[in-house]
């Protein structure tokens, strides 16, 4: 028999191999299905490492990593609310928190406070850190909608607007980023990607 604390942690990475079977509207960049929240997560934490110089602010790569990794984890409960859906997002932050109770509490007290802690810091985006997670995780749907021609853009008949106010948080977090996401908005609203209306 293994010991309390590692039959906890066995127990949570059982219990977040569920996180492959969440499905977001992001699809593919071959198009052929949508992605899930693992696959989304993993990418996050690559992007974090490749893209830190364009940090506003000197972030810690490492915790910006761990928190990309586990900022997801509650939709193993919560399910993924699509950005651009008001009434998927509605009591989202209630079903996050319970789900965050109850996931990262299958952890040793120790792991659960400072995992929970990275997802509440993601979540409240007040930190250097989270503010750079928070971008990278707008940066990567947009990159998606890119190379699928609109992908979920055309598919939910998403207005311009609503992509620049998604889009938002890159301009202070990434700013060297940000003439880039402007030129990536206007093509796509100039070739029907998005609506302009």
């Amino acid at each position: 028999m293994a010991p309390k604390d590692l039959e906890q942690q066995l127990a949570f990475i059982i219990e977040i191999d569920k996180l492959k079977n969440v499905v977001r509207q992001t699809l593919l960049t071959d198009q052929s299905r949508r992605e899930n929240s693992a696959e989304h997560s993993w990418h996050l934490a690559i992007m974090a490492e490749l893209l830190r110089n364009y940090a506003a602010t000197q972030v810690d790569v490492l915790r910006v990593m761990k928190m990309v990794l586990v900022h997801d984890i509650v939709e193993i409960d919560a399910g993924d609310a699509f950005a651009y859906d008001p009434a998927a997002n509605l009591g989202k932050s209630d079903r996050e928190h319970q789900a965050a109770n109850r996931i990262f509490g299958l952890l040793p007290e120790e792991q659960a406070n400072e995992l929970r802690a990275l997802w509440r810091e993601f979540e409240a985006n007040a930190t250097d850190d989270a503010r750079y997670a928070n971008a990278l995780d707008r940066l990567h749907p947009l990159l998606h909608n890119w190379h699928t021609e609109g992908g979920t853009w055309r598919i939910h008949k998403v207005r311009r607007d609503q992509v620049y106010r998604r889009m938002d948080p890159l301009r202070t977090a990434t700013p060297e980023l940000w003439p880039t996401v402007v030129d990536m908005i206007e093509q796509s609203c100039a070739k029907g990607w998005i609506a302009t209306e």
